[in-house]
């Protein structure tokens, strides 16, 4: 029973500890566009999705309730040590595509260690496939189109009405606008995001019988989830922050607007619905179809297939970590803290290795310029630079 108590406590403390990474890998999710177009300060922007974050927390469970008993088969059997296992894979991957600048899902990287963990912990009887198909997977495609075609959509329509305004007026009107639809994407990242560590706690709970089968999130873990991600979110992801506002597209405020409001109404509906979908992608989908639906019609489509390669490779690889990680854990107590030597220490490699090219508030909209993979004239942002203006990012084909 000591044994099955201190392991729950480490779930609980390494289930925020990969709150808090969600918090700061998705901070771009909420706010890119708004620090690239100068809507928003960057710390000052951080300080209110932090906020906002902390908020969306409780406005809904529906997403809590498809991690905790959705993807996995409660009855199962399923050991903390799995969860254990399955968190440690999601963190690492976490770390290292931030590391790298790399916006992927947060979510799909817990969702890929929960099932790679339970798979090698418990068996194939352990996942309910029906749900990660239905939940997850069919999100994942889907969502990233809905939001690009809907801020295109919304994109065209700002710029035809104020097509008769002048530069100078429309630019401070919509950077207003900015400030209202990124603090709604944090709201609504916030009931999408922080529930999912909601579910893995609770979930926790009740393999370890703390909580009876189906239970919903105590108001603790509520809380505890929200402050973890707020706090996150604070720290400011700015490497992810510098690849979202500026490797995309050249981000002007109509178009910011228009991906941001989109996002908001994607995440929000789908949190409704119990969808545990991908922020990250949902943003990243509004930002492209933006970019398409501005004057300019301009992407980035290096960085973009870069971030496709990763989302597509999250899952697998979030698995398969974690897998390996739920194998040396179910060894016992050894296991267990063999596998939390490898993340304490896997977590300060990539920490100390960030510290050698920092990306802060100070700097997060300078950018280098890299080698130009030339695609269509019309989508290709290939423009020169005006005087002044910063280099326009680039990159290379992954």
């Amino acid at each position: 029973m000591e044994h099955i108590t201190f392991l729950v406590a480490v779930v609980i403390v390494t289930a925020l500890a990969f709150d808090f990474t969600n918090g700061f890998h998705d901070t771009a999710n909420a706010m890119a566009t708004s620090i690239a177009t100068g809507a928003l300060r960057p710390k000052v922007a951080v300080a209110i999705s932090a906020v906002l974050n902390f908020a969306g927390a409780f406005l809904s469970v529906k997403v809590a309730g498809t991690i905790s008993g959705g993807i996995v088969n409660e009855k199962a059997g399923v050991h903390p040590s799995v969860i254990f296992a399955a968190l440690a894979g999601a963190i690492l991957w976490n770390l290292l595509t931030w590391l790298r600048g790399l916006p992927s899902s947060s979510s799909h990287a817990l969702y890929g260690g929960l099932i790679g963990a339970t798979v090698v912990g418990v068996g194939l009887h352990g996942v309910n496939f029906s749900v990660v198909a239905g939940k997850i997977l069919i999100p994942a495609v889907a969502s990233p189109i809905v939001a690009g075609l809907a801020a295109w959509g919304a994109t065209k329509a700002a710029y035809l009405i104020t097509r008769r305004a002048g530069e100078k007026t429309t630019t401070k009107a919509f950077k207003k606008g900015q400030m209202v639809s990124a603090s709604l994407v944090s709201l609504a990242h916030g009931t999408n995001d922080a529930q999912k560590t909601m579910g893995i706690i609770t979930l926790t709970l009740v393999s370890a019988g703390a909580l009876p089968k189906h239970s919903l999130p105590p108001t603790w873990v509520v809380a505890s989830a929200g402050l973890a991600i707020a706090l996150g979110t604070y720290m400011g992801g700015w490497r992810i922050i510098r690849s979202m506002g500026k490797g995309l597209t050249d981000v002007r405020p109509p178009q910011g607007f228009a991906a941001e409001t989109a996002t908001t109404a994607v995440i929000l509906t789908s949190s409704h619905m119990g969808y545990g979908l991908s922020t990250t992608q949902v943003v990243s989908g509004g930002i492209m179809g933006a970019g398409l639906g501005g004057p300019a019609r301009q992407v980035h489509w290096s960085m973009a297939r870069r971030m496709v390669y990763t989302w597509g490779l999250t899952l697998p690889a979030a698995a398969a970590v974690s897998g390996a990680a739920a194998f040396v854990a179910d060894r016992g107590t050894w296991g267990v803290l063999l596998v939390g030597a490898v993340l304490v220490l896997g977590a300060g490699s990539m920490w100390l290795l960030s510290r050698r090219q920092p990306v802060t508030a100070g700097n997060v909209n300078e950018v280098t310029p890299v080698e130009v993979v030339t695609a269509a004239p019309s989508t290709q942002a290939v423009a020169a630079p005006t005087v002044g203006a910063p280099a326009p990012i680039t990159t290379t084909a992954a």
